[in-house]
């Protein structure tokens, strides 16, 4: 076994340089700095006591440092996994009750085995059919659905939990009356506080800085502020180890929930992941091993109490630019979480839940991307309604139901795409022995009796159909003219059986009309596909070339010293 593909801190570790130590101290203080009151913020999303988001900060973050493929990806609690877990766990059981939390424990686990096994049989690629349209409709859902469940502790209303949109608007129109003007003042200041200090630079612990400001501001003057909600105390200690309680009842119900995970998790931290990789030159991420380490850091995290983590977009991005070089910035901030939970956790005793709900509110409407969904506008319409449906599919339908039309609908794209791919009429371009698209290049000649067909795609079953019916529409628009049809095959990488005896019963077919059929730019694999099919049954080893130039004026000479040089070149290139 390669111990230093599977288990990347061996690569790392051992030739760790003193001179990286300063960037990765800096980088785990603010990290761990940011991710304490993040954990607590997003364990009361969770519908979990507070401390489990520490929990969840704890041996995930260590166990992605020893398996995880990428040194600067922060993994832990994040905001849309909490969400998730809240809307599927408390379909089950009572949020906040000891059963609750056992189930939340637990999907950690079936989550964290699920994600293991698809690293192991190289399932990565399943991720790919999520198209960056339904990606980015889904978060921006997922961010506005966040922010509004977090009204309750803005403003101090006991809204309800839910993520659908409409049931969100609907009580909020109903109770917003009953907002408690001291909360409210705490949060919008928070939101407004965290913002400047975004602008004037983002490298300030701007989270930290406001749950200081909250903390001193209940504990010194609390009787000025009565109403307000504050966190209370939260247990000190680590978590300890036990197995979780595994009911296989619940499996059947939970297996939606987490598949949904599953995908969500493993999306957030490849595209993390990969984003970062093209910042520096010093390792690849790797997607089947990603899947390997996130699985553990849910498996290993399971027994220790934490709930279902992956990375976090705002802690990565921060890790990276305080100058993360390795993954001993995560075992730095490992270890300023140990130290909270033994020591410092009495100290959060004060702080307002108004201020939780404004760092959420600002770290999710970060990920509410309007300049991509302008970009997919102006570049491909079609991107762009598949992502505003994905988006008000998962408003209106809830997390589990739109994640389902996203990968629905990339995938009737993605079969619409392949099987009406992009089909040209080329023209020779004057002056020169190549052809172009006479639809992009007004000045390329067009013979009347020479068709030059273009197919931009692999052909199989899906588009062989397509394919039959635009090369005969060419035809008849060229009408009785024609005499030769040469397939520019340059763009085909790819064939199939549907594919072979399509082409073959098209030969045949324009041989009975007495229309000449040449092959141009074939791929070795695919010509020999259809030399094994039987094509030679039907034509001549002379009517394929290797350019178009050479096809067509293979024909319009049609002299005898042109025809045996041709005939010797293609004995010896495909014999």
């Amino acid at each position: 076994m390669n111990l230093k593909k599977n288990i990347p801190i061996f690569d790392w570790l051992p030739n760790y340089k003193a001179s990286s130590f300063r960037g990765d101290l800096i980088a785990g203080i603010t990290v761990g700095i940011v991710l304490i009151p993040q954990g607590i913020a997003y364990a009361l999303i969770a519908g979990l006591p507070p401390i489990y988001g520490l929990y969840c900060a704890l041996l995930p973050q260590l166990v992605y440092a020893i398996f995880g493929s990428s040194r600067q990806v922060s993994v832990g609690p994040v905001a849309m996994d909490s969400l998730i877990v809240a809307t599927g766990v408390s379909t089950v059981a009572l949020a906040g009750s000891e059963s609750y939390i056992a189930i939340a424990i637990f999907l950690a686990l079936v989550v964290g085995s699920l994600q293991f096994l698809m690293g192991v049989f190289r399932l990565g690629f399943i991720v790919n059919f999520l198209s960056k349209p339904v990606i980015l409709g889904f978060t921006s859902a997922i961010a506005l659905i966040i922010g509004m469940n977090q009204f309750r502790n803005l403003f101090g209303v006991n809204f309800i939990q839910s993520d659908q949109i409409h049931v969100l608007v609907a009580d909020f129109w109903h109770q917003f009356a009953d907002f408690q003007i001291n909360t409210t003042l705490i949060g919008l200041f928070s939101i407004v506080l965290i913002v400047i200090l975004k602008r004037i630079n983002k490298k300030l612990p701007s989270a930290l800085i406001v749950v200081i400001i909250g903390i001193i501001l209940l504990k010194f003057f609390g009787n000025s502020f009565p109403q307000v909600d504050i966190v209370k105390e939260i247990p000190s200690g680590l978590p300890s180890f036990g197995i979780p309680e595994v009911d296989f009842q619940l499996v059947k119900d939970l297996l939606p929930i987490a598949f949904t995970l599953v995908m969500v998790g493993y999306l957030e931290i490849i595209s993390m992941g990969k984003t970062l990789e093209a910042t520096q030159d010093e390792y690849r991420v790797r997607p089947n091993q990603e899947l390997i380490a996130l699985g553990l850091s849910n498996i290993v995290g399971s027994f220790f109490k934490a709930y279902p983590s992956t990375s976090s977009f705002s802690r990565s991005a921060i890790n990276q630019e305080s100058g993360a070089t390795t993954g001993m910035a995560a075992l730095i901030s490992v270890a300023m979480v140990v130290i909270t939970l033994l020591f410092l956790t009495p100290l959060f005793y004060f702080l307002p839940k108004a201020v939780l709900g404004a760092i959420i509110i600002v770290a999710v409407f970060g990920l509410i991307n309007f300049k991509e969904g302008r970009f997919l506008w102006n570049t491909n319409k079609l991107d762009f309604w598949l992502m505003l449906v994905t988006f008000f599919a998962t408003l209106f339908l809830g997390i589990e139901q739109g994640i389902f039309v996203g990968v629905s609908l990339s995938l009737i794209v993605l079969v619409f795409r392949t099987s009406r791919p992009h089909v040209a009429e080329l023209g020779k371009v004057p002056h020169a022995d190549f052809y172009r698209n006479k639809s992009r290049f007004e000045e390329v000649s067009i013979e009347h009796d020479i068709l030059v067909f273009r197919f931009d795609a692999q052909l199989f079953y899906a588009n062989a159909g397509y394919f039959r019916d635009s090369l005969d529409q060419m035809v008849e628009e060229k009408g009785a003219a024609l005499k030769l049809i040469v397939l520019d095959a340059e763009s085909i990488n790819r064939i199939d059986s549907t594919g072979i005896e399509m082409l073959k019963e098209r030969v045949r077919y324009y041989q009975k009309k007495h229309i000449i059929f040449y092959f141009s730019s074939l791929k070795g694999p695919v010509r020999d596909l259809l030399f094994r099919a039987g094509l030679l049954d039907s034509i001549d080893k002379t009517h394929f070339f290797i350019r178009t130039h050479d096809a067509v004026e293979y024909y319009k000479t049609g002299d005898g010293s042109q025809q045996e040089k041709h005939a010797k070149y293609i004995h010896q290139s495909y014999e």
